[in-house]
């Protein structure tokens, strides 16, 4: 087994993190060279991934950012969707926090060039969603880390959460078309959809790597594929959603 190297902090890697931080709102100066250098570890240590083999990785951190990203989300949801119903409030958060959204966040900030990853995992280029989702939810772990004060979290995800949120509430059928699929079975008074799902390879990260079917009462309605089974069967979900919506503009 190959033995971990213990983490060495360039000045040009200072700098690097002094400029992301900067990026999400945070003022590098008072939160990692005024204080003490327990921050910038911090910070480093969410940003280099396990394939480096340092004796720190994103790991703990991006076990915490999901903690965090949730709480944090649920608050939005409470300041700005005071009326919402629970069931409501659980199906937008679970849009604020998803994977997706967290790359797409990740993306906004090129957190990948900031990355620390071994050569193997940086020549995958399938796998780059999914590291870009993994060390953004560890920033978040490790920016509460350093402070333990969520104000920091609102301040930098808030405009993303308002656009997210008014695209989820205009739109909830695309954001969450496996429920919308089972709500017009129902209302057709048919069978509840099946999703028949199959692994095409075994690669982490590859975007393909399920493919699904879903069928009602036996008929084939859309197909999809994901990096997971839950966005192979979204991905189905929705194309049967504007199947199904064609059909229904094709008769009339």
């Amino acid at each position: 087994m190959k033995s971990k190297t213990k983490q060495k902090i360039t000045s040009k890697r200072i700098n690097q993190i002094a400029a992301l931080l900067c990026k999400i709102q945070i003022d590098p100066q008072e939160f990692i060279f005024d204080s003490e250098e327990a921050n910038l570890m911090l910070i480093n240590e969410a940003l280099t991934h396990t394939s480096k083999q340092y004796e720190y990785n994103h790991e703990k951190l991006e076990f915490l950012g999901d903690a965090v990203l949730r709480l944090a989300a649920s608050e939005f949801i409470d300041q700005n969707f005071p009326n919402m119903k629970v069931g409501d409030r659980s199906a937008l958060r679970s849009q604020l926090v998803s994977d997706q959204w967290l790359t797409k966040i990740g993306e906004n900030i090129n957190i990948e060039e900031i990355l620390e990853i071994g050569p193997k995992a940086s020549q995958d280029s399938s796998a780059l969603a999914t590291l870009q989702a993994e060390a953004t939810e560890a920033l978040i772990g490790a920016i509460y880390e350093c402070c333990h004060d969520l104000n920091p979290i609102h301040r930098w995800l808030k405009p993303f959460w308002e656009k997210t949120s008014k695209e989820v509430l205009n739109d909830p059928h695309k954001q969450n078309s496996k429920s919308a699929l089972q709500e017009w079975s129902q209302s057709k008074d048919l069978k509840l959809p099946i999703y028949k799902l199959r692994e095409q390879s075994t690669k982490h990260g590859d975007p393909e790597r399920f493919f699904c079917k879903v069928y009602i009462e036996k008929k084939l309605l859309g197909e999809g594929s994901g990096a997971s089974r839950k966005e192979a069967e979204k991905q189905a979900a929705t194309l049967a959603l504007e199947n199904i919506k064609n059909e229904n503009n094709l008769s009339k």
